[in-house]
């Protein structure tokens, strides 16, 4: 019993409470960029969850084999490999998602939260909780992008799925400054359910991180780039 309610922990964790986008500030560049229509941000959310899925049960599978020194590049070829499949299938089923994404298709590759659950999770425990943990951080992901593609879409275009909404169009929703302002108001949005709920806001992404009581870092970004100048200067040495 213990064990089923740890494994529907580890799956709806990533849908409010360690949502990755409204909480854990990862994968906003395609979030932005691809949510002017809800219909882009379901193929956004969709493919990402796939990969995810995949490549955490891969990684997970083969944590006891992957070299600690070359641990990132072969999460990357995972990665990659997946993608690649996903990109074709999108191409040959869906060519007008495909053309809507353009080079955000592709550029799953290198999306944080699938590096980062490959890194913090998916290596270090088993499959079935690496694929459930995948499954929610896409589900959550996937949701985050809908809500922001609905509203910008409605409010921008006056359109929903293709379908007229409104009679009036306000543009700013589709441009750049319109993304940022629906995220804001996303974000202030979860943080308050979180509040609401009794949950602890995830302030700090590198929480799980076992430097992280002596690391200096500011943000994740700055964390990453040390992390790698250690492990050249390492390699080097």
């Amino acid at each position: 019993m213990a064990q089923k309610k740890s494994l529907f922990q580890e799956f709806t964790k990533g849908i409010v409470k360690e949502n990755p986008v409204l909480c854990l500030m990862l994968g906003t560049c395609p979030t932005l960029a691809v949510t002017t229509s809800a219909t882009n941000a379901i193929g956004m959310g969709v493919a990402a969850t796939a990969v995810l899925v995949c490549s955490n049960a891969v990684i997970s599978l083969l944590r006891k084999v992957i070299p600690d020194k070359v641990r990132i590049p072969a999460y990357i070829t995972i990665i990659a490999g997946f993608v690649t499949i996903v990109q074709m299938l999108v191409k040959a089923f869906a060519p007008a998602i495909n053309d809507s994404l353009g080079i955000f298709l592709p550029l799953i590759v290198v999306n944080c939260i699938i590096l980062g659950r490959a890194e913090m999770y998916a290596s270090k425990n088993p499959v079935v909780p690496s694929i459930l943990d995948g499954l929610g951080m896409g589900i959550g992901f996937t949701a985050a992008l809908l809500c922001m593609g609905i509203i910008r879409e409605v409010f921008g275009s006056g359109t929903l799925f293709g379908f007229e909404v409104l009679p009036i169009q306000i543009l700013i929703f589709i441009l750049p400054p319109g993304g940022f302002f629906v995220y804001g108001l996303l974000i202030a949005l979860a943080n308050k359910l979180n509040t609401k709920a009794g949950n602890k806001v995830v302030e700090n992404p590198c929480q799980g991180c076992p430097m992280s009581k002596t690391c200096k870092s500011a943000n994740i970004q700055e964390c990453a780039v040390q992390n790698t100048e250690k492990e050249v200067a390492t390699d080097v040495g």
